[in-house]
């Protein structure tokens, strides 16, 4: 089946397919992003510093309540791109339709679940009063219409599991400048507050959804499905549980850690509370070149692991660490250069921008633990190998809560240890990685060999 929102990463150039992939999602990236610290600017600069610390409170809870959504969409996405490389059209269709059942109850299950559990888990991680009602306005809209965000991560994970990365940028470019639009109206105009800035984040996702599922059913042949496909097929939702539950767990157990480190973060008060939060928005825009290299890594892992290619795909893996090794140099150079005029975008107050700087300078040493994570995630993922997944997941709480622990009782480290404990989780969480690369277990982990072996047997 052939079609220009189809890419075969089967055969070419290793390094030329993992651009072409990862190119245009670093730019939608980087535009999701954007918008977001548009939301932290404007809420920062004219709500107030409390404003800002409340949605920073609240960013690693939307991830968290967000995990069970994103790993089923990942788990779908890999099921795809194994059975894409192994040619089975029909199937991949049947797919794509029962994950509408699968990422629907996953997005209303969690939405519920934020809004009821929105106070007594801000209440758990010791939230302060100047923050409290802030963010839970902000934690029941956001994680309440979780919904969205989960519609348009499975269709991107479904887009980006044929090849075609860019549909999803389109939509996400013209949602970007419709949220900044919808947060100067909502907050500048209506003074909504916090609850204006998630309103225009949920509207402008909910656009973005919409666009791409419209415009991929239009002329992505494998989104034009009859009535058959959408036949609820029980071994392809265990499928999408076996593999995505996982990596839903992986993103749990990764928001669980921000969540905790969030709580230490919160032990210190509002001034670095709101410090934190700039340099967290500044640090998930320098993640988008990885996220989106690990997402291109875990395509590639799956198209080539479904069509038995698995020294390809070690091949793209070493490859695709070379990149990160070029670009956590480039970071290092920026934030020890710039650091101070970054964090200056979201915050007048001289004391915040002098530690928000200083934190930058910290864990750019370590961006590329970063880096090797979302590689050897997204390969690890790719192949289908689960229990990694949990692994991962593992390996970041343990380096989150654990080098917390030990930093704090450290008197000269002081409210730096928030700072070094993100970095040495990342190097930590990066060898993990490492290690069950160099293990070569994840080479028996494909659904697509296990299904040929069934039917051997």
């Amino acid at each position: 089946m052939e079609s220009k929102y189809i890419v075969d990463m089967t055969t070419g150039n290793e390094i030329r397919l993992l651009l072409r992939f990862a190119l245009p999602m670093v730019v939608g990236n980087i535009f999701q992003q954007f918008y977001n610290l548009v939301d932290s600017a404007i809420v920062g600069r004219f709500v107030g510093p409390n404003a800002l610390g409340a949605v920073g409170v609240v960013g690693s809870l939307n991830f968290f309540f967000f995990s069970l959504c994103l790993g089923l969409g990942s788990g779908i996405g890999i099921l795809i791109s194994q059975y894409f490389g192994a040619g089975e059209e029909e199937y991949i269709k049947k797919i794509i339709a029962n994950a509408v059942y699968v990422i629907t109850a996953a997005g209303i299950l969690m939405g519920i679940s934020g809004i009821c559990l929105a106070k007594p888990v801000l209440r758990l991680m010791n939230t302060p009063e100047a923050n409290f009602a802030d963010a839970v306005t902000y934690m029941r809209i956001v994680c309440g219409t979780t919904i969205v965000l989960a519609a348009y991560n499975g269709i991107s994970a479904i887009l980006r599991a044929l090849g075609d990365s860019k549909t999803p940028l389109i939509f996400l470019v013209m949602a970007s400048v419709i949220n900044i639009a919808l947060d100067l109206l909502f907050v500048l105009v209506f003074h909504m507050g916090v609850a204006g800035a998630a309103w225009a984040t949920i509207i402008s996702q909910g656009i973005a959804a919409g666009g791409s599922v419209v415009f991929a059913m239009a002329k992505n042949p494998y989104l034009q499905l009859k009535k058959e496909h959408f036949l609820i097929d029980r071994d392809i939702i265990k499928k999408s549980f076996q593999i995505g539950l996982p990596v839903a767990g992986q993103s749990a157990l990764i928001a669980f850690s921000c969540i905790a480190l969030q709580s230490v973060v919160n032990h210190y008060g509002s001034v670095v509370m709101a410090a934190f939060t700039a340099t967290s928005r500044v640090e998930q825009l320098v993640q988008q070149p990885f996220n989106s290299l690990g997402m291109a890594v875990s395509t590639f892992a799956g198209q080539n692991a479904g069509a038995g290619k698995l020294e390809r795909v070690k091949t793209g893996c070493k490859k695709a660490s070379m990149l990160v090794v070029i670009f956590s140099v480039l970071m290092i150079i920026v934030m020890c250069t710039c650091g101070t005029a970054i964090v200056s975008l979201f915050i007048k107050e001289a004391e915040i921008i002098e530690i928000g700087a200083k934190g930058l300078r910290i864990t750019s040493f370590m961006y590329f633990g970063l880096g090797t994570i979302y590689v050897m995630r997204g390969m690890l993922n790719g192949v289908g190998d689960a229990p990694y997944a949990v692994i991962n997941g593992i390996c970041e709480v343990a380096g989150r809560i654990g080098f917390a622990f030990l930093l704090m009782m450290i008197p000269s480290v002081g409210i730096w240890g928030v700072w070094y404990t993100n970095g040495l989780t990342w190097m930590l969480a990066g060898s993990a990685g490492v290690i069950r690369f160099l293990q070569g277990k994840w080479k028996t982990k494909s659904l697509v060999a296990q299904d040929e072996h069934k039917e051997a047997v």
